[in-house]
């Protein structure tokens, strides 16, 4: 009952503020992405077209539905777009906090001795999302994280579903996708990756038949600069004390650093996208034992990398973040408990920075510019933890054989993932939760 009341007092709370009852600390309009910007795409894609022209549009064509999907509400004639908007992302938050409420239960019943430990991600997602403020309702993050934590809580039973999930998850906001990274070798990786494949295949090609422009957003990153809330702006935000002349502008929707030198910064951020999606692939080849968990734990490694290697790192992206720290909380196996929690502080550093003292990010003030290099440098701590986790509890020591004995009764919990599956958690480790 305490996680009810808890979440349904915070996300009042929320609602005032997106509803402008509260003003946002900082005097910030944090809304107009949804009143101006999403309500342009919802009049254009009501058209029949993707809003191509629109350099602020850089989404998969399944982000049309979430765009579109207030209609349901506005129809009525009863309430303005945005606020429809705000409901259905409050609406999601309580979904999410149903799946992860169901999968601790289910872990309590067949764990009686786990006690309160099994609620740590039903608490992580209920003070998370507060944490990082009413930017949470105010972007459609919250409607994809309801796709991939269904598709990760889906995984061990269901893993078609999860596909599924997973797949239309990616065709709303991409970063879904790192979701496939963990899947265990054999019928679960074949049943997981195909029925996300063929969701994918079918929605792209059903939008690109019925709407023109479905596929631009593939060329529409490729000019986007380096963000000032990224990890590597913080070189840009360190070379203006000591004189540079860039400046900030708004471009692409977000504002970033403009001037010498950050064409270079850009660059170095691809690079390290990109060595840091080698490393994941390495780790895929190299992994040979996988937990119930494992999943969940590489898709959190996975997006933290992405995140805090991207040339963009919006306020919301702390959504997906607490949303799969949250499922890691909840399973048992997962060795991603302090990564975890390291985020859900990432998260109350965040709202700081943002809307609170971004003016301070913008023009290069200490409180904001403090605020945001210790975000960042925990969320950068929490990448490195995770990695390290992730491959320490998958990979094998030269010295350890490639297969372990395991209980029988574990075996078989375990045998439905298909060969080669074992999991190194036996009866006598610890929960994810007490390490």
């Amino acid at each position: 009952m305490a996680p009810l009341l808890v979440w349904a007092v915070t996300r009042a709370v929320l609602l005032l503020f997106v509803f402008k009852v509260c003003t946002v600390p900082g005097g910030m309009d944090i809304t107009t992405d949804v009143s101006v910007i999403y309500h342009g795409w919802y009049e254009q894609l009501s058209s029949g077209t993707f809003p191509s022209d629109d350099v602020t549009w850089q989404y998969p064509p399944a982000a049309a539905l979430v765009i579109l999907s207030p209609g349901l509400l506005t129809g009525l004639g009863l309430v303005s777009y945005a606020s429809a908007f705000f409901v259905l992302a409050c609406a999601a938050d309580a979904v999410v906090l149903g799946l992860l409420l169901y999968a601790a239960r289910q872990r309590g019943q067949r764990d009686p001795g786990a006690g309160s430990r099994r609620r740590a991600g039903v608490w992580a997602w209920v003070a998370g999302v507060p944490l990082l403020g009413p930017t949470a309702y105010a972007r459609y993050d919250l409607m994809v994280t309801v796709l991939a934590v269904a598709a990760l809580l889906a995984a061990a039973r269901h893993p078609r579903a999860a596909g599924v999930l997973a797949g239309l998850g990616a065709l709303v906001k991409v970063w879904p996708a790192l979701l496939l990274l963990g899947t265990a070798r054999g019928r679960a990786t074949r049943a997981i990756w195909l029925s996300a494949l063929g969701t994918a295949l079918v929605v792209t090609a059903g939008f690109t038949a019925t709407m023109p422009g479905a596929l631009d957003f593939l060329s529409a990153q490729g000019g986007r600069g380096t963000e000032v809330e990224s990890v590597g702006s913080l070189v840009l935000h360190a070379a203006r004390q000591f004189g540079w002349e860039g400046q900030v502008l708004l471009r692409y929707g977000s504002m970033e650093f403009v001037g010498p030198g950050v064409r270079n910064v850009s660059n170095a951020a691809v690079v390290l996208t990109g060595l840091g999606f080698g490393w994941l692939v390495l780790w895929r080849l190299r992994a040979r034992v996988w937990t119930s968990a494992t999943m969940a734990d590489a898709a959190l490694a996975g997006v933290l990398v992405f995140v805090v290697t991207s040339r963009v790192l919006s306020p919301q992206y702390l959504v997906w973040l607490v949303g799969l720290a949250a499922v890691c909380l909840t399973l048992r196996a997962s060795r991603q408990a302090l990564p975890a929690w390291l985020v859900v502080v990432a998260a109350g550093l965040t709202q700081l920075e943002f809307p609170v003292w971004f003016a301070d990010v913008v023009t290069g003030g200490g409180r904001g510019t403090v605020v945001l290099a210790v975000r960042n440098a925990v969320l950068v701590v929490a990448a490195v933890l995770s990695c390290v986790r992730l491959w320490r509890s998958a990979v094998p020591r030269p010295s350890e054989p490639d297969e372990v004995p395991r209980p029988r009764e574990e075996a078989t919990a375990v045998a439905a993932a298909g060969p080669p599956f074992r999991d190194a958690v036996g009866p006598a480790h610890s929960s994810a939760s007490e390490r």
